[in-house]
């Protein structure tokens, strides 16, 4: 296995990012929605739904900066590379948001830069507390969000079979995620890291449902 230095982490880093906040991010699996007719047609319909997966599209910025942060704090070996690969498949529901968001004519967060920026952090911090504790705050981080696209494909028009095929994809790879964190020694962290963690997650949705 090749040993990478430090500044080949940092770059790495960037190149991730530019290619996360640009929208050139690219599905490694194929798209869940292919060959599903398009249902959503009415125009306050569309809105809420291209809404709900602008909110979808920030949270997988959020996620590949998670782990990009926690990998680079992270020594060469099985919890970095769990990380990384994880990330790769953040990178697939970033690309699947991504393009139902223009098969229904919006656009994505004006503030992507700022959700990656912060959530960098945050994973940086993380991976600096050490393995255990970086991959509990994976599976925390996945058990809330599975909890989140549980609560968007209650919102959805019942009938919207293409974004609904993207969320539950979505939801079983996060749900995995965590279960695979738990088992590689994750720990369960402090309910007040907890509560700060789902209000942060609050004003981040919130706020990208509408900017």
């Amino acid at each position: 296995m090749r040993k990478y230095s430090l500044l080949d982490r940092l770059v790495t880093c960037v190149d991730q990012a530019l290619r996360a906040v640009s929208g050139a991010s690219v599905s490694a699996r194929p798209y869940p929605a292919e060959g599903m007719p398009e249902t959503v047609v009415d125009e306050r319909e569309r809105r809420h739904v291209a809404a709900l997966m602008r909110v979808n599209h920030a949270g997988e910025i959020a996620a590949q900066a998670l782990y990009q942060g926690q990998a680079l704090a992270a020594p060469q070996g099985p919890t970095r590379e769990a990380l990384l690969e994880a990330g790769r498949e953040e990178a697939d529901h970033l690309a699947w948001c991504a393009a139902r968001i223009r098969e229904l004519n919006s656009r994505t967060s004006l503030l992507d830069p700022f959700w990656y920026a912060g959530s960098f952090a945050i994973g940086l911090a993380a991976g600096l507390a050490g393995d255990r504790i970086s991959l509990g705050f994976v599976a925390e981080t996945e058990r809330q969000v599975v909890e989140h696209l549980r609560g968007h494909l209650e919102r959805l028009p019942h009938d919207d079979a293409r974004t609904r095929a993207i969320l539950e994809q979505m939801s079983a790879d996060e749900e995995r995620h965590g279960r695979d964190a738990l088992l590689a020694g994750g720990v369960a962290l402090p309910a007040a890291v907890r509560t700060a963690m789902r209000m942060t997650a609050r004003v981040m949705t919130r706020t990208a449902y509408r900017i």
